[in-house]
């Protein structure tokens, strides 16, 4: 297998995360959790922003009408295409934080939380409409990650990073259930964390502390190993012409020697499809 890690946007970033898709857009959008800024970046003509949101955001994914949807410290925003903020969900607990999140085929937005002190009990995943509805959908979890989609919606993964599996729930569209194991990450090889899934139905996952990214097969046969030169990417999703490229979000905090690129985000051009996002419904 020949692949290449390319450089798309040299940066760095405490905590990047999050790397989305805008379609509309043809932009790429991914956060710097602990430095409370929401990045974008254009492939096709290099264009750059960034934004500050005032606290940590966890994700930040493009709404059907323009603007973002963010998941903060406090609850869950809105960002008007103006940049005007209000909130849609606010529910500041001490403590915690919001973290990976992800939009369903049916526009509602799956937003996971976490504990600062990482405790294993500690965070959630809440399924928010548009209208501002919210409700628990698997009650305690530690470190909620990585959520994606099956190409016909019928199946839901999920990572709970603390439990070292990636997970898969069958999908009713409001509800995710019979959550059971889809592939376990082994001692050494790091730890789970965002995840994406492609055109045929593979669950590509980056490993945090584990160098890599890996693809696993719709059955949970693990069947290509992709080698990064950061050690704690974060999170992967297809972009750019045809959704071909896969986009990395890479991390620097807690390294006492960081890799020149931890914190930057990385591309491994033309190494597989993945599919059209849904924007936040609100």
């Amino acid at each position: 297998m020949t692949y290449t890690v390319e450089t798309a946007v040299r940066e760095q970033a405490e905590l990047g995360e999050g790397p989305t898709w805008d379609d509309a857009a043809d932009r790429l959008i991914w956060v710097d959790i602990l430095g409370s800024r929401v990045h974008t970046y254009a492939p096709g003509t290099g264009r750059r922003t960034v934004m500050a949101t005032g606290q940590h955001v966890g994700a930040a994914k493009p709404r059907a009408g323009g603007g973002l949807v963010v998941n903060l410290r406090d609850g869950i925003g809105l960002y008007d295409a103006d940049g005007a903020f209000s909130w849609l969900v606010h529910d500041p607990v001490p403590g915690r934080r919001g973290n990976d999140a992800a939009v369903a085929p049916d526009g509602a937005l799956w937003a996971g939380t976490m504990r600062y002190d990482e405790d294993e009990t500690g965070g959630s995943l809440t399924r928010i409409t548009g209208d501002g509805t919210a409700r628990d959908a698997l009650g305690v979890v530690g470190c909620s990650n990585g959520t994606g989609w099956s190409p016909d919606g019928g199946r839901m993964y999920y990572i709970d990073s603390v439990t070292c599996r990636i997970d898969v729930l069958d999908f009713t569209g409001e509800q995710a259930v019979y959550r059971r194991p889809f592939a376990t990450i082994e001692a050494g090889a790091g730890l789970p964390d965002g995840l994406t899934v492609d055109e045929a139905g593979a669950v590509w996952v980056a490993l945090w502390d584990g160098g890599a990214i890996r693809r696993y097969a719709p059955d949970g046969r693990l069947d290509r190993t992709y080698e990064l030169p950061v050690r704690r990417p974060t999170a992967c999703a297809f972009g750019g012409p045809g959704l071909r490229d896969l986009y990395v979000s890479t991390a620097r905090t807690g390294l006492a020697a960081p890799h020149p690129l931890s914190g930057s985000l990385l591309v491994l051009p033309d190494v597989g499809r993945g599919m059209p996002g849904t924007a936040f419904a609100g």
